[in-house]
């Protein structure tokens, strides 16, 4: 018989949280205690294991809704069977019942409001605000409403998300536009690059003459677009070489120095920022890497990059002056130790040689893993950076 699975508060009062991601089709057979959907509470990103092994019969709430505690979450059953709505094992257990958590509990002290009757001005409060989630928190923040005046119709009186966007309408209309597959994919990578890794970021600044012009030339001479990156993967390989921590990622206890200059690249695509990967960028030419980065901006752009295109890099150049930019923060891609942002070389005051005139600076942001790489590093790093870029003629 079908079994029929519902969110479980998995500790510290949990009512409700977000699907983020279902990790089994409808239809597909899972494994029991295989990860099955990821979900978002106020605190974290958690798998929820299938309690069950089985096929997959129905999932209970679409990604980027929300579900409360006891709502069904998800079907399983047998390969064959079908599932009509109450038909399934484990039926939803009486509203004075607690669910059963997966990891401890934490008592409420809330009261329920008998049915039919109407919900506190603004629920339960603690030290006079309102009680509710974070994610409901920094929703109304950005909307301007005053979780005080809000009604809350939640667990307890609790303020909800449907509560915020209902007084959000007092102060300007709201539309709420699900993201793509392709933004939820970004957004959940750099949540767990942010997350997991401490980041540190330096700046410098790159006399951009003789690379521009160097740029300008390969291109005259091979009749062939050439792509800044290009160039300062060619800059940037021996810098890797001597400084190895920036070609690494940390495994557990283990920095694992890698011997392969495997660079990525970040594309503007009209889906978002995609990133794709340069194999083997110090054993081609300039020209050479300058025709794949051409080849792999063109494929993301169409949409018909391959998810291997994407993996594997072992060091990323963001050109974000292509876009306007100048100096930024740059996120350090999961699996990596480094990434280096590069910005638009703008004509501004320079000092050269003791005179001010005018002139063309990179500006150049590199962040870094600071549980394998120290201040001191890094700032080697960029120095030897500045001093590569400003050897180019």
């Amino acid at each position: 018989m079908a079994f029929e699975f519902r969110l479980p508060d998995i500790g510290e009062g949990l009512t409700e949280a977000t699907v983020v991601r279902w990790l089994v089709a409808l239809g597909s057979a899972v494994a029991m205690d295989e990860p099955i959907v990821e979900i978002e509470t106020d605190k974290a990103v958690v798998e929820i294991p299938a309690p069950r092994p089985g096929v997959v019969l129905h999932h209970g709430a679409e990604e980027g809704s929300t579900i409360a505690v006891n709502d069904l979450l998800v079907v399983i059953g047998d390969p064959g069977e079908e599932w009509e709505p109450g038909t399934g094992e484990m039926p939803r257990p009486a509203a004075s019942e607690q669910a059963a958590p997966i990891v401890g509990t934490l008592e409420e002290a809330e009261s329920i409001a008998p049915s039919g009757a109407e919900p506190n001005r603004a629920g339960p409060s603690v030290g006079g605000v309102p009680e509710a989630l974070p994610l409901v928190r920094r929703l109304a923040a950005s909307l301007g409403v005053d979780v005080a005046d809000v009604r809350g119709s939640g667990p307890g009186g609790r303020v909800t998300r449907e509560n915020v966007e209902a007084a959000a309408q007092v102060t300007g209309p709201v539309e709420r536009v699900r993201m793509s597959p392709t933004r939820l994919a970004i957004a959940r990578n750099l949540t767990r690059s942010w997350r997991e890794i401490p980041h540190v970021t330096t700046y410098g600044e790159a006399d951009a003459a003789g690379l521009l012009a160097e740029r300008s030339r390969r291109a005259a001479q091979s009749g062939e677009p050439m792509p800044l990156e290009a160039i300062l993967m060619d800059v940037v390989v021996p810098l890797l070489a001597e400084h190895r921590e920036f070609n690494a990622l940390l495994d557990g206890n283990d920095v694992l120095y890698r011997e392969t200059y495997d660079l990525a690249f970040a594309v503007d695509t009209p889906s978002g920022l995609m990133v794709a990967v340069v194999r083997d960028a110090d054993r081609r030419s300039i020209e050479e890497n300058g025709r794949e980065i051409v080849r792999l901006a063109a494929a993301a752009k169409e949409r018909k990059i391959t998810a291997s295109e994407m993996r594997g890099a072992t060091f990323t150049i963001s050109n974000i002056g292509a876009v306007g930019g100048r100096f930024g923060t740059p996120i350090i891609p999961y699996g990596t130790s480094a990434i280096l942002s590069v910005g638009r070389a703008d004509e501004r005051p320079v000092v050269r040689d003791g005179e001010l005139t005018v002139g063309r600076e990179f500006p150049l942001s590199l962040s870094y893993d600071h549980r394998i790489i120290d201040g001191a590093k890094g700032r080697a790093f960029m120095a030897g950076l500045i001093a590569a870029i400003e050897a180019r003629s």
